[in-house]
């Protein structure tokens, strides 16, 4: 039986795309959707269209910058890095997930009282 891949909540793509630039440095879409893929161990599956939809939106918020290059496969590709304005999103950003992780981890290790 094939395992259910995981749904995205709002917000958490955008998260993970300037999270794995800053990691990793500028890169062209398909890298980035690929690198998510892989350290999510493939649980999270990125299709074209969400992941140009994240860039697209970054870029209009100004975290992410662009420009054309040539991949690995010697192909003219848009390569993306985080802004200083996405740096500081990301740290804000990651904040709040960690609060809100910390927070549901203690959630859901509440017993039951029977």
């Amino acid at each position: 039986m094939a395992q259910s891949r995981l749904d995205l909540l709002q917000g958490t793509l955008d998260l993970m795309v300037l999270q794995t630039l800053a990691a990793l440095g500028s890169l062209h879409g398909y890298g980035i959707a690929r690198r998510i893929e892989q350290v999510s161990g493939d649980q999270i599956l990125l299709n074209q269209g969400t992941i140009y939809a994240s860039l697209v939106r970054l870029q209009q918020r100004g975290w992410i910058a662009a420009e054309w290059g040539i991949s690995d496969n010697n192909r003219k590709a848009k390569f993306y890095s985080i802004t200083k304005n996405g740096r500081k999103q990301l740290a804000k950003d990651a904040a709040h997930w960690e609060r809100l992780s910390n927070v549901m981890g203690r959630v859901m290790a509440m017993s039951r009282r029977g």
